[in-house]
């Protein structure tokens, strides 16, 4: 972000003009490069799952809301949420519970899967 900002900027001190400027293309070089290479590396159901997880928020969830948003049952669902803890895609904070692994993922997955099947 720093060095979009810096590019960004016209004038010392940095402004928050330059800073806004610097987000757009900050989160675009993060989709296209960081953020594209994990979810490139999911499954579709998978990518389901994270879609769901997605829609709820930032989180961490419960495994039961999930499974609610995706219209499933949890026990279905513990193999997909297994394979993307091993992925290193989530993270279970505490039991039944699932967060991304990496802030503004949520968002992403918002951005590239505008609309959850």
């Amino acid at each position: 972000w720093g060095s979009h900002t810096w590019l960004a900027a016209e004038a010392s001190p940095i402004g928050i003009d330059a800073v806004r400027k610097a987000s757009v293309t900050a989160i675009a070089a993060l989709d296209e490069g960081f953020f594209r290479v994990r979810f490139d590396r999911c499954t579709p159901k998978e990518k389901k799952y994270l879609r769901a997880m997605a829609e709820l928020g930032e989180g961490p969830h419960r495994s039961g809301d999930i499974a609610t948003c995706l219209n499933e049952k949890v026990s279905s669902l513990a193999p997909t949420r297994s394979s993307l803890i091993t992925k290193g895609m989530v993270w279970s904070p505490t039991h039944g519970d699932t967060a991304f692994t990496v802030p503004m993922f949520a968002a992403f997955m918002k951005r590239i899967v505008p609309v959850m099947e």
